[in-house]
């Protein structure tokens, strides 16, 4: 079967198969499809030989998901989580290179071939975690943006650690490396300036225009976004960054137009159908012919990556003044090493820095490490449950950072119920409680739908339901009522969990999208179901039978 066409159709084929057996088996889809890539690869069968086909439509998805990303974050998010990114990313690029460098000093390898597996061990994978999230819905929660903030610098991180060591190619001496790191930081700085104010001047008068036109026809915004984001992305490559920073970009300079939400909800099946691809040529691209006998040095690495960079975030976070719980969430997405970091180890090989038993020891640490990590971010929540009583050195004694959002004034009225979850179902809601004359609060992770909603003078708090510690914060020993519209099981079990250690008396109501939610929540001891499909097709039912029945007797 040499036919791309063909080829394409038995692959789709396979992957489906394998993403159904996963399923059946509760293990991730993401997982499955790496595996195919492995077996259909030339490591194992060499069942697929367009690998440039298959490239070509990863590299199309990976700008699709970073397009997406950037989409979601205005300039709002970006004044919020820009301080906090930045400091987690450098700190944590730093504390890993420093440790990791060590412990591979350590196991007897020369300085270079240290430094290179140090820095490839600071690189995280933004599509793997991005994907995750997304499929969590945990994007928009405090630590998720977060997390995509230090990813972003990880990525920056990249591209400026393979120019510097590429500039390093052929440098006579100290004095000509000294030259050549010099050479490099000017021409970031300059590249990095010319690209803010292109986009300054973009967004600001170009831009808006453009979409406008576009929005005319649902399907022209469409094409128009994923051009966009794919013309960026190439640009970002021409220009020396990345086609990730430049398709993120693409995505930034869209994310305060009126049409960002109309765009994304569109990307969404495309986005997903083209990583498909990404995660199988990751997978044929693992090389395991160079492992050799870096099994046992490969094991300790990647215990540090999965063990030592959370720790790294946890404790910056911590410092900074955030709960265990948002740096323990946000460590989780820097327990794995990036597809980049094996770019970056090949790179090294073709330059002449390494060999390549560095290679496969970078590869091994990557199939662990990814492998393993997406189980840890996947159950984050019961993992957070266990090991909570051992994160609290993590966490000030007062998280201020936290505390400042959560703080309300000492005079505020007793509540009778509290929603938490304020996406357009649960905000809603909360109007209507109100409209009713219920005195009832608001709870939401996303600090600009808080905001929104404050400015409609709504009282609405910004906070993490599943979080113990803020639960405490709010006034539980006199609300008779908490309703809950969290979309996963998972944070509505957290939420359950929480209101058990408040020793929460009153009654829970919950919103459900479908029966199995519904049922997982019946067990737990939810008696007050509400399904906002279900109920919304029977008042809708009720009011057209009723018009229905006037319009006959009228006649």
């Amino acid at each position: 079967m040499h036919e791309p066409f063909a080829e394409f159709a038995a692959l789709l084929l396979i992957c489906a198969l394998t993403g159904a057996l996963f399923v059946r088996l509760r293990q991730p889809v993401l997982i499955a499809y790496i595996v195919v890539g492995v077996l259909v690869g030339p490591a194992v069968f060499g069942l697929v030989t367009a690998h440039d086909q298959i490239a070509l439509l990863a590299q199309v998805g990976v700008a699709v998901l970073l397009f997406a990303v950037g989409l979601k974050l205005d300039l709002h998010h970006i004044r919020h989580i820009g301080p906090v990114a930045l400091a987690t990313g450098l700190g944590q690029l730093s504390f890993t290179i420093v440790i990791g460098f060590a412990i591979v000093m350590a196991l007897g390898r020369e300085w270079m071939e240290a430094l290179y597996v140090a820095v490839a061990l600071t690189f995280s994978s933004t599509i793997i975690i991005v994907k995750l999230l997304s499929d969590k819905r945990e994007l928009d929660s405090l630590h998720g943006r977060i997390a995509v903030g230090f990813l972003i610098v990880q990525d920056l991180a990249v591209v400026i650690a393979m120019m510097t060591m590429s500039a390093l190619r052929g440098t006579g001496g100290a004095d000509g490396a000294e030259t050549a790191l010099i050479d490099v930081a000017l021409s970031l700085v300059w590249r990095l300036a010319l690209a803010a104010a292109l986009m300054f001047v973009l967004m600001r008068w170009v831009l808006p225009r453009v979409v406008a036109s576009m929005a005319r026809s649902q399907e022209l915004l469409l094409v128009f976004a994923i051009a966009w984001g794919v013309a960026l992305a190439a640009v970002g490559e021409w220009a020396g960054f990345s086609k990730e920073a430049g398709a993120f970009l693409a995505g930034f300079s869209l994310a305060s137009t009126p049409y960002r939400e109309a765009m994304n909800a569109r990307l969404t099946g495309i986005r997903d159908f083209l990583l498909l691809f990404f995660f199988i040529d990751l997978g044929a691209r693992l090389d395991f012919s160079t492992l050799g006998a870096e099994v046992g040095p490969a094991l300790l690495l990647s215990l540090f990556v999965l063990i030592g960079n959370p720790l790294i975030v946890m404790a910056i976070m911590g410092y900074m003044g955030y709960r265990k719980r948002t740096g323990f969430m946000a460590g989780l997405t820097v327990a794995q090493i990036s597809e980049f970091s094996i770019v970056f180890m090949a790179m090294g090989i073709t330059l002449g820095h390494v060999g390549t038993p560095a290679l496969g020891l970078t590869t091994l640490v990557g199939v662990i490490t990814i492998t393993l990590s997406t189980y840890m971010i996947l159950y984050s929540q019961p993992l957070y449950e266990r090991l909570a009583p051992w994160l609290g050195r993590f966490e000030r004694h007062q998280p201020f950072r936290e505390l400042a959002a959560e703080r309300q004034p000492a005079d505020r009225p007793a509540a009778e119920a509290i929603v938490f979850g304020l996406g357009r179902y649960g905000s809603r809601l909360l109007r209507q409680l109100r409209a009713a004359g219920v005195e009832a609060i608001g709870v939401d992770f996303d600090p600009e739908a808080v905001k929104t909603l404050q400015a409609l003078q709504l009282p609405v708090h910004f906070g993490d339901g599943e979080d113990p510690d803020f639960l405490e914060t709010l006034p539980l020993a006199k609300v008779h009522w908490v309703v809950t519209t969290f979309p996963q099981w998972e944070s509505n079990r957290a939420l359950l969990h929480a209101l058990k250690g408040a020793r929460f008396e009153g009654q829970v109501a919950a919103a459900v999208r479908d029966a199995a939610h519904g049922r997982a929540l019946g067990h737990a001891g939810v008696r007050h179901i509400l399904n906002p499909f279900e109920d919304a097709a029977d008042h809708a039912a009720g009011q057209l039978a009723q018009a229905i029945h006037s319009k006959e007797n009228a006649t």
